[in-house]
């Protein structure tokens, strides 16, 4: 997947004024699947992204491809079925990226282990032919055995059940792969400044710039889909500036905290937290990820910050269930994502968390089929949903849906064989390739991080990144683990991609700058160590 060839097909279509079967706006989780089935169907299919692919909320979530066992207690069982279906197809479809994992329920109360043992027998059944390993329960003993840092303090037993766990990033540029090796162009870094309607007030393209460049593209389409997720209205409002809103953007902040306090395989899962939400706490790349919240805001942004109420509010809640309680000093990193929640038909609920998690198809009166809403574990069937309706609103030809049993790019059977490469998949063995054959590039990045000087390579050149930022934090996961350790490999990466990109000293300086910054909003750290941190930072960059 190459940035270069993928401008090439884009002009190439523009010279020959062949209209795109399908265009799709916005480079998230839906985008990237909507890519993935239409061009698996066999459409012409051009994705735009304003940003990099996932800078939004699809590289922010709390790292589960599950049911929703919060929906079943709110009686939603056709969306934890649907979901549960869909988690066991991505798991078939990208083992390297899916796995299984235990999550356990602590009890201290007597009615709450009958209470919710019968709840997960219930999950496992609704799972049916797509479920992972059966729920047990558990006593005090096997409890602590599976989390030995779990309050001990009138501590009952447990109920352990299994849900899946991915790494969201990750999975996005393997979809946009996917969607590449099917035949789509899908590029990064190119915003659509207009949308375009012909004599009939029906949406047939669209004008997209290269921010790179500043080559601009007048792009015809058959049929245009708003998949900007949390950015949703302000597209809409380019076609038709009265548009209602459809999207309650809601914010949901995650702590990165070090090993140690979940030293184990297993998950926590807090089933009720004083604000109507479950709490996790999940091992992810040898870190723990601690969240999340449910605050409503007013306007989207890329980069959202945690508010003082929400990181108080995951401390203290995790606090309660832990034999040490983590502090803010404690804090690895700091990430917050935004939902794009679709608004509520009736009186306005100012708890988001009472707020339909299902997904939206919304068509306007030029054509333009938006779809909003959803979540990551259910993002092959939003996709299906959406192409279906694209096809006739399109004109298009009638063609079946194949993504349920097509295998994401890297698809391998026997990713534990993998090592600390096994998101890769099959892309692991050439990449390793890469770092044999130049022995410099087999060094790690960070001793606190595993990752390689290979994999900032590969990711220039295979998987479309441009930036220092798209490098820590989507291509690699270094900015959401570990702020400090990110800041202090920066200078490094920064002079392999330059290197990659063609790229001069002072590009170099800019990138760190520029990085700075944004690792500045990702650590909890006191004013005085991050300005000493920071100003470290840039005198290795400079």
């Amino acid at each position: 997947m190459n940035r270069a060839a993928m401008l090439e097909r884009l002009r190439a279509s523009i010279s020959a004024q062949q209209p795109w079967d399908i265009l799709v706006i916005g480079g998230g989780a839906t985008g990237a699947g909507i890519a993935v089935d239409a061009a698996s169907r066999g459409f012409q299919v051009l994705l735009l992204e304003r940003e990099d692919f996932g800078k939004g909320t699809s590289s922010r979530s709390t790292k589960l491809v599950h049911g929703g066992v919060r929906y079943l207690e709110q009686g939603n069982v056709p969306l934890v079925m649907e979901a549960l279906r869909e988690r066991g197809l991505l798991r078939r479809n990208a083992p390297h990226l899916v796995h299984d994992m235990g999550f356990l329920i602590p009890n201290y109360r007597w009615w709450e282990t009958p209470f919710f043992g019968i709840g997960m027998k219930v999950y496992d059944l609704l799972a049916g032919r797509y479920g992972f390993d059966g729920s047990k329960v558990l006593s005090r003993a096997q409890a602590l055995t599976l989390l030995p840092t779990l309050d001990q303090a009138g501590l009952r037993g447990g109920v352990l059940y299994h849900d899946g766990q991915f790494d969201d990033a990750r999975l996005l540029i393997q979809l946009m792969e996917t969607a590449a090796d099917a035949g789509a162009t899908v590029l990064n870094y190119a915003p659509v400044v207009a949308l375009h309607k012909n004599n009939a007030g029906t949406m047939d393209g669209a004008s997209a710039i290269d921010t790179e460049t500043g080559e601009c593209f007048d792009i015809k389409a058959k049929i245009v889909i708003n998949a900007t997720g949390v950015f949703t209205d302000q597209l809409r409002r380019l076609a038709d500036s009265s548009a209602s809103s459809l999207v309650s953007p809601s914010q949901g902040i995650h702590l990165v905290l070090p090993r140690a306090f979940l030293p184990g395989a297993t998950a926590l899962m807090v089933p009720h937290t004083s604000d109507g939400r479950v709490l996790f706490a999940i091992p992810w790349h040898e870190h723990i990820v601690v969240g999340t919240t449910d605050t409503p805001i007013d306007q989207p942004s890329y980069e959202p910050r945690p508010l003082e109420q929400e990181i108080d509010f995951v401390l203290q809640t995790a606090g309660e269930y832990l034999t040490r309680p983590p502090t803010r000093t404690d804090v690895l990193s700091v990430f917050v994502g935004i939902r794009p929640l679709v608004k509520a038909a009736g009186p306005k609920s100012k708890k988001t968390a009472a707020l339909s998690r299902d997904h939206t198809l919304h068509i306007d009166p030029s054509g333009l089929l938006t779809i909003v809403g959803g979540k990551w574990t259910t993002y092959r069937h939003m996709a299906e949903d959406a192409v279906n309706h694209a096809i006739p609103l399109g004109k298009l030809p009638q063609r079946s849906c194949t993504t349920r049993s097509l295998p994401i790019h890297g698809f391998h059977p026997h990713p534990e064989q993998l090592g600390s490469l096994a998101v890769y998949g099959a892309d692991a063995a050439p990449l390793r390739a890469l770092a044999e054959a130049r022995p410099e590039l087999a060094q790690q990045l960070h001793p606190e991080l595993p990752y390689l000087a290979a994999e900032v390579v590969w990711a220039a050149r295979m998987e479309m990144a441009r930036t220092l930022e798209d490098v820590l934090a989507r291509r690699t996961r270094a900015l959401f683990l570990n702020a400090r350790a990110a800041l202090q490999m920066a200078p490094e990466v920064a002079s392999l991609l330059a290197q990659e990109l063609g790229r001069d000293d002072a590009w170099i300086h800019r990138q760190g700058a520029e990085f700075q910054t944004l690792a500045a909003h990702y650590t909890l750290a006191s004013s005085s160590s991050a300005a000493a941190q920071s100003l470290a930072a840039a005198e290795r960059l400079a």
